[in-house]
């Protein structure tokens, strides 16, 4: 199934569905005209968590919710600009991770996408014949080119298995549909030449969601699946919905607020369709017949309830699951902070969890 762009105007998702508070003898109805007020309160660093995760966060300058949003782009040129400075900073992170792991990167086209295989120089004997499909983060904006393999060298040198980096096409001159027709179109070609059932593909935030929504697009398509899935803090609800887009608000580092930056994000990836569009939000689609999933976010992510949500949603379909809550984590700060304990904890986990799905299959 190839996705076309809608030429009608943008639907608008209505949040404000609730009616006025009425309240009888013994019921009282909480709309969402009455919200919860929170006193103001300082937040310290995770006592429970590593002496690597509380010195990353210290060290990290969180903006507040103010300047997120006051910084936001308001131009189709300023939103280049800012993509232009994230990739260069980017780069200098991919460079480093690169001098510390033995992974060979190679440029290659499939389908005429962009990819880059990654060869870590010891591969786990079980992922002798796998591949992992890694499809990258970044709001749907950011990490073009070389800037893409950031989670892909993690997943190559830690797990041990071979990596196919997807470089898909993103905004502001590439809006939904290409992403994931992108994604799509380079799984196809994957499973054709390795089988199916020797795959995974997985990737955290922006890139969780397109995985999400690509694994339903196949299983819509009747197409082969992969052994399993690797759902990593996924964006799985465009919209300001989840509930800790509000309680983590200004508490995540990462994300710091829906407000402004990832709004506008979550816009100009959308283009011209609504954010509940079920390609755009999977959280809106259908779970029926997922493979095995992997799920992971933090106490402190923005994502958790995407995250939660869509564990709710494969587990209501009947799906195995693993989710897995790291005390004070961010978004993705397994990731962004990729040499603290949590990091090396996900990818065991990642790892073992795909072993588990190796195991089963071949019994």
């Amino acid at each position: 199934m190839t996705f076309s762009a809608s030429t009608s105007g943008a639907s608008t998702h209505n949040t404000d569905t609730a009616s006025a508070s009425k309240q009888k003898a013994d019921t009282v109805k909480i709309s969402n005209e009455s919200p919860l007020t929170v006193p103001a309160k300082t937040l310290p660093l995770p006592s429970a968590s590593s002496d690597e995760l509380k010195s990353a966060i210290s060290q990290y300058p969180m903006p507040s919710v103010d300047e997120v949003i006051n910084n936001t782009p308001q131009s189709i040129e300023q939103w280049r600009e800012l993509i232009q400075i994230r990739n260069a900073d980017q780069k200098k992170k991919i460079k480093k991770m690169r001098k510390q792991f033995d992974v060979d990167v190679s440029l290659e086209k499939i389908n005429g996408v962009p990819v880059r295989r990654l060869t870590p120089k010891t591969i786990a004997p079980e992922f002798k014949n796998k591949v992992f499909i890694d499809v990258h983060g970044g709001a749907y904006v950011f990490f073009s080119g070389l800037p893409s393999i950031e989670e892909s060298l993690l997943i190559a040198h830690r797990v041990g298995i071979t990596v196919i980096s997807i470089d898909y096409s993103m905004p502001p001159h590439a809006p939904f549909p290409a992403a994931l027709n992108d994604v799509v179109s380079v799984y196809s070609s994957v499973a054709a030449e390795h089988g199916a059932q020797n795959l995974f593909i997985g990737g955290t935030s922006a890139g969780a969601g397109l995985v999400l929504a690509a694994v339903q697009t196949l299983i819509a398509d009747k197409q082969p699946l992969p052994a399993a899935v690797y759902a990593g803090t996924p964006w799985a609800d465009l919209t300001k919905t989840g509930d800790t887009l509000y309680t983590n608000e200004g508490v995540d580092r990462i994300l710091v607020t829906y407000q402004g930056f990832l709004e506008a994000a979550a816009n100009l990836y959308a283009g011209s369709e609504s954010l509940t569009h079920s390609s755009i939000s999977p959280l809106y689609g259908n779970f029926d017949g997922f493979p095995p999933t992997f799920l992971i976010s933090g106490t402190r992510d923005m994502f958790l309830s995407d995250t939660v949500r869509v564990n709710r949603k494969l587990r209501d379909a009947q799906v195995r699951t693993q989710l897995e809550v790291f005390e004070g984590l961010s978004h993705a700060d397994y990731v962004v902070a990729y040499e603290t304990p949590e990091s090396h904890s996900v990818y065991q986990e990642l790892k073992q969890f795909l072993l588990s799905v190796c195991t089963k299959s071949s019994d």
